[in-house]
């Protein structure tokens, strides 16, 4: 059963993840990847507080929490296209944007984590 929650939270952020991505890339379609990078950033944030409302309040059920966390959040973020995205700046001949986009997407997670425990507790 657990398995059935967290493919129907994978469906939803593979979805989600999609539209989002979309969305930026229709409206900001320049060299910097901001739909992945909002993405990566929001999805940190979203973990951080649901992990915050387990540690803090008791949290979600157990299949709510797996849906979420490992479903829907596990298949939102985007570390892997992160990664191919990086490459590409720098084969394009983007190495100062390639830079800015590992270091401002590794700051954007940790403080999206961050603000997520802070927020519950």
């Amino acid at each position: 059963m657990r398995y059935l929650w967290i493919a129907a939270g994978a469906v939803l952020g593979a979805i989600t993840r999609y539209l989002i991505g979309g969305w930026f890339g229709a409206r900001w379609p320049g060299l910097f990847p901001w739909g992945t990078w909002v993405i990566n950033a929001t999805g940190a944030f979203a973990l951080g507080l649901l992990n915050g409302l387990a540690a803090s309040r008791g949290g979600l059920s157990a299949n709510l929490q797996l849906a979420i966390g490992v479903g829907f959040l596990g298949s939102y973020t985007t570390f892997s296209t992160w990664a191919y995205e990086t490459v590409q700046l720098m084969e394009r001949g983007a190495p100062g944007l390639a830079g800015l986009y590992v270091i401002s997407s590794v700051a954007a997670g940790l403080l999206g984590a961050w603000l997520g425990l802070r927020v519950t507790t």
